[in-house]
C-alpha cells in the first residue's frame, strides 16, 4: 500500500493508527534515506502509544537501542545507522526484544535477523514536507487503516 503524507501532522496521524494496532512480539521496520523522516514517524508512534504526546524520545543514533514502557508492554525503538551488521545485535537484546515490540531504523543492518513478519515502512522526502511511504507487511491488520 503506498500513500502520500502531506505533513508532518499526516505522519502522525498514520503513526497512531498504526501504535492503535500493534501488540506484543511486532516489529515496524522503518527504512528510507537520511532525512526521510523515520525518526519523527518514531517519535509520532511512541507519543500516540504511551499517550504522552510531550514524551521526550531522541533518536537513539549514538545509544543504539532506547527502551519505552507503554500500555502494550516495552518498545524498544533502535537505530542502527552506526552498525555495518548484525553482530552487535545479541549485545544490544535484540533476541529478547523480539518478544516486546521492536521499532527499528536501518533495519537493512539486520542481515539475516529481520523478523520475517515484520511491518515494513519505507519513506521517502518528496519536498521539505511531503513524504511518501510505502507500507508492506500485516496481512489482515490494515485493511482499516485510515
Amino acid at each position: 500500500m503506498d500513500r502520500t503524507l502531506p505533513d508532518l501532522a499526516a505522519t502522525e496521524a498514520l503513526a497512531a493508527a498504526l501504535a492503535a494496532r500493534v501488540r506484543p512480539g511486532d516489529a515496524i521496520l522503518l527504512e528510507g534515506d537520511l532525512g526521510a523522516g523515520k525518526t519523527a514517524f518514531a517519535r509520532a508512534f511512541l507519543r500516540a502509544l504511551t499517550n504522552d504526546p510531550t514524551l521526550d524520545v531522541p533518536s537513539p543514533t549514538f545509544t543504539l537501542v532506547q527502551t519505552y514502557d507503554t500500555p502494550q508492554g516495552p518498545v524498544h525503538h533502535y537505530d542502527l545507522w552506526r552498525l555495518t551488521g548484525c553482530g552487535a545485535m545479541t549485545e544490544l537484546g535484540w533476541d529478547d526484544a523480539l518478544e516486546d515490540i521492536v521499532l527499528v531504523e536501518w533495519p537493512d543492518r539486520l542481515g539475516t535477523l529481520t523478523p520475517p513478519h515484520a511491518l515494513t515502512l519505507t519513506l521517502r522526502a518528496e519536498t521539505d514536507e511531503t513524504r511518501a511511504i510505502a507500507i508492506h507487511g500485516w496481512p489482515g491488520r490494515l485493511e482499516d487503516l485510515p
